[in-house]
């Protein structure tokens, strides 16, 4: 098989992302569980930062964050295909979010709160058990790492975090969408 299937293959494994947000969640809920993230947008920028660690790396920079040796980025993350993030309709923010969240509070793992027009995602019990379960294991260690790298450093309001970025990568508004997002 080729490297592109692939890579394309694990793109489209929905439990991969799953977990990721399940991590991302578990990092914002703290150790009590009772942490939320509120806003979509705030979610999708926090999951940009952590799916493409060559972002985070810059994101950390621009914070005046001295580069943590935990930020956990493999050398294949830096070269791969994987590491170019794709410009979507709403900065870099993949189209799968509401299905995805879906998903996760199908499977009684989030809840989701609306107040006026925010969304709110917190994991419910399960999902926190969940969350823990993945954060433990070697397959996610670097994510986990990175995870709460984005709560100590990037826990601020969707609004706020949504200029960080377009302030941060300037190049994001100035694609079209479809097109690579070079590191």
């Amino acid at each position: 098989m080729s490297l592109f299937l692939i890579l394309a293959e694990l793109e489209a494994d929905i439990d991969l992302h799953l977990g990721r947000l399940l991590v991302l969640m578990g990092a914002f809920a703290g150790r009590k569980g009772e942490g939320e993230i509120r806003g979509l947008t705030k979610l999708a920028k926090l999951d940009f930062l952590l799916r493409y660690p060559l972002f985070l790396e810059r994101a950390l920079t621009a914070r005046a964050v001295t580069k943590p040796a935990n930020i956990g980025m493999q050398d294949y993350e830096r070269l791969s295909v994987e590491s170019r993030m794709v410009r979507f309709k709403y900065g870099p923010w993949d189209f799968r979010y509401r299905r995805l969240i879906n998903i996760l509070v199908a499977r009684g793992l989030v809840h989701v709160d609306m107040a006026s027009r925010t969304v709110s995602l917190s994991l419910t019990s399960k999902g926190m058990e969940a969350a823990q379960r993945l954060s433990s294991t070697r397959e996610y260690a670097d994510i986990r790492s990175r995870a709460r790298l984005l709560r100590q450093h990037f826990d601020i309001q969707g609004t706020k975090l949504m200029r960080f970025v377009y302030q941060t990568f300037p190049e994001i508004t100035t694609l079209r969408f479809g097109e690579e997002i070079a590191p």
